[in-house]
């Protein structure tokens, strides 16, 4: 059976948040370890250790490259002075190995390989390659290009291979199969990136919410807390953004973040377990009708009947102005709700339907048919706690009086007797057997 994971995004989110958070919630180190020592890529390792954030223990993991990156560098990525990488001049004079990596990419041709080589469960190369292609289109509208000509710089996209990869491991080793991410916190001001200054939420990050209707809370944090892969995340593996009203804690996994803002950069992840009353999916359907004949009530009754209704009625009341009126109710599944209403909708002159969600309880029960002195009858079985209940039904029971010109109390009660004793002797039956 899946688990569910619920993501409290409070501190926002990014992948090395994550897979920590992940780790922390119980994933296997061991298998992770494995998975990133078979991706085709150099230039990195990672380190996995416990670190203090407001005084709290919580994982750390970290991708540690063999070239800068500016991910984790706070005076960097918000420094005051005037610095725009995006606009400075090429620097001819910086060594052939670091101007060798300024300018060698990979696009999500080429990521996408990577990851189907990984010695990983086809259902994490299907989640990684989904966040990785999230990404890449974010990029893509924000640089007006097409999705093939995004390119992810190598030192950042082996840093996001990594991440990514490794959350997806994580999840699939954690069995989770609905996630839910109620809203993702934000921050505000400006950031620096590879192309210079850009506003905070970054437009990867924009694009990203706006189309998987990931849910944004901007605060007062001056500061990016939300990263293009923590969006991407979120929006691959989001299965719903309500929590159950009731639910229990299994779990709970915090994952430490690099970056240092106004609030403790923190991921808190929780196995949790629906314990809402679940309801039967009975629904009443209930209208108040002031303008329509007897007639073709009975008619819309017919017609809700065969389309599914489980039960049907109407009751004359008085309404406003003391107008007398009809009251429709109609018992019936939710499956059914919009053929049944639009069936009311189209005979009846109502405007308006109420739905209300019901609880009930019913005996368990089956229909049988039973030979009589009357003929076959078909009967509803009940089980009590006491007994056994025989509830002829209505037609079975219409049939029988016109076949042997009996009343219907008669027959009625005569097929109610015979199936009792023929229900009695089966249990003796199965006692003894």
């Amino acid at each position: 059976m899946s688990n569910t994971l619920y993501l409290e995004c409070y501190s926002g989110i990014s992948g090395d948040m994550t897979v920590a958070a992940l780790l922390d919630l119980g994933a296997d180190q061991q298998v992770l370890e494995m998975a990133l020592k078979s991706l085709p890529v150099t230039g990195f390792d990672i380190v996995i250790s416990r670190v203090k954030k407001s005084g709290l223990d919580v994982c750390d993991f970290h991708v540690k490259l063999d070239h800068q990156n500016h991910d984790h560098d706070m005076a960097y990525l918000h420094g005051n002075h005037h610095h725009d990488q995006g606009n400075e001049p090429e620097n001819h004079h910086q060594s052939p190995e670091k101007k060798a990596h300024v300018h060698v990419h990979r696009g999500l041709l080429e990521i996408v390989e990577i990851i189907n080589q990984a010695v990983i469960t086809d259902h994490a190369k299907t989640l990684a390659i989904r966040i990785f292609s999230i990404i890449a289109e974010a990029e893509a509208k924000a640089h007006g290009v097409s999705r093939e000509q995004v390119h992810f710089h190598e030192v950042g996209a082996v840093d996001s291979i990594v991440d990514i990869v490794a959350v997806a491991v994580c999840l699939d080793n954690l069995n989770i199969g609905a996630v839910i991410v109620p809203e993702v916190y934000e921050g505000r001001g400006f950031v620096r990136c590879q192309h210079g200054t850009i506003p905070i939420p970054v437009p990867a990050v924009t694009h990203i919410v706006a189309s998987h209707g990931v849910n944004l809370h901007l605060t007062s944090t001056e500061g990016e807390l939300i990263t293009p892969t923590g969006a991407a995340i979120v929006a691959a593996i989001k299965t719903s953004d309500q929590l159950p009203k009731q639910f229990v804690i299994e779990k709970t996994g915090m994952g430490g973040g690099k970056r240092s803002y106004d609030r403790p950069s923190l991921l808190r992840a929780m196995l949790i377990t629906d314990k809402t009353k679940k309801l039967n999916g009975i629904y009443k359907l209930e209208s108040n009708i002031d303008d329509c004949g007897g007639e073709i009530l009975g008619f819309v009754m017919e017609r809700l009947f065969e389309a599914g209704a489980r039960d049907v009625h109407y009751m004359p009341v008085y309404m406003k102005k003391n107008r007398p009126a009809y009251v429709l109710n109609v018992i019936c599944t939710q499956a059914d709700i919009k053929k049944l209403e639009q069936i009311i909708f189209e005979e009846t002159t109502t405007i308006g339907i109420r739905r209300i969600a019901m609880e009930s309880t019913g005996l368990k029960r089956i229909v049988k048919r039973i030979k009589t002195s009357l003929g076959e009858a078909q009967v509803k079985v009940c089980e009590l706690e006491s007994g056994k209940r025989i509830y002829p039904e209505y037609e079975s029971v219409v049939e029988l009086c016109e076949k042997n010109q009996m009343a219907y109390q008669d027959a009625y009660h005569l097929i109610k007797k015979e199936c009792e004793v023929v229900e009695q002797i089966s249990k003796r039956v199965s006692g003894c057997a």
